[in-house]
């Protein structure tokens, strides 16, 4: 989910290229985020197999909104709907591509983007196969970064499914707070679901930085 970094010629300021793009802007074009072990990039057609390997096990859709695939024409429709997203400036998702063998293996990015507050929500999914590897929390912790450095979001949010603690642990894992339990929140293959949300803010992550104002 290395986000760590360094803000000392950063501190109390906006970088100048964010001062020149707008978040539909970056929505739009979103750069190629990289970890150690990850490529974090936008989604093609050619990446269907991968996706498909992992979106049509039900362990791995089990806790999430979007339903099994049945057939790979639904990973391909699945993909031109993030294009279409990335066409029209609006917040999607990244692959996760691991380097050592340019293997997609997930997906992590923007469920929505709140302009009003500086908000944004964060989801994820991996192959059941790269489960407890640390991949799911390197992924996070850039996103988070990219969020709170380039697109000068003030707080990030994530929901999980109460039933699925583990990732929670993610979310704790990059420094997010838990701050409760919605109860009979979203209605997810055939029942209403308990989530618990966990946030963190720019405070959090940058402490002593001053606020973000959103009309700026």
């Amino acid at each position: 989910m290395s986000f760590l970094s360094s803000f000392s010629s950063w501190l109390g300021q906006e970088s100048t290229v964010a001062q020149t793009h707008t978040v539909s802007d970056w929505f739009a074009s979103p750069p190629v985020l990289e970890t150690e072990r990850l490529r974090l990039r936008r989604a093609r057609l050619r990446d269907a197999a991968d996706i498909y390997a992992y979106a049509s096990d039900p362990e791995v859709s089990k806790y999430v909104l979007w339903d099994t695939h049945r057939h790979l024409s639904d990973t391909r429709a699945y993909i031109r709907y993030l294009k279409s997203q990335y066409r029209d400036g609006l917040p999607s998702s990244f692959v996760i591509e691991r380097k050592s063998d340019e293997r997609v293996i997930g997906t992590i990015g923007f469920m929505s983007y709140d302009a009003d507050n500086l908000l944004v929500e964060v989801g994820y999914s991996l192959a059941r196969e790269e489960w407890n590897r640390g991949y799911m929390s390197e992924a996070l912790g850039e996103v988070m970064r990219y969020a709170f450095e380039t697109l000068r979001i003030h707080r990030i949010e994530a929901f999980h499914d109460a039933d699925n603690p583990a990732s929670g642990r993610v979310m704790e894992k990059c420094g997010m707070h838990r701050e409760g339990v919605l109860r009979g929140r979203v209605w997810n293959k055939g029942s209403y679901r308990d989530v618990v949300l966990y946030a963190r803010t720019r405070e959090d992550y940058l402490p002593g930085a001053p606020p973000l104002r959103p009309d700026v």
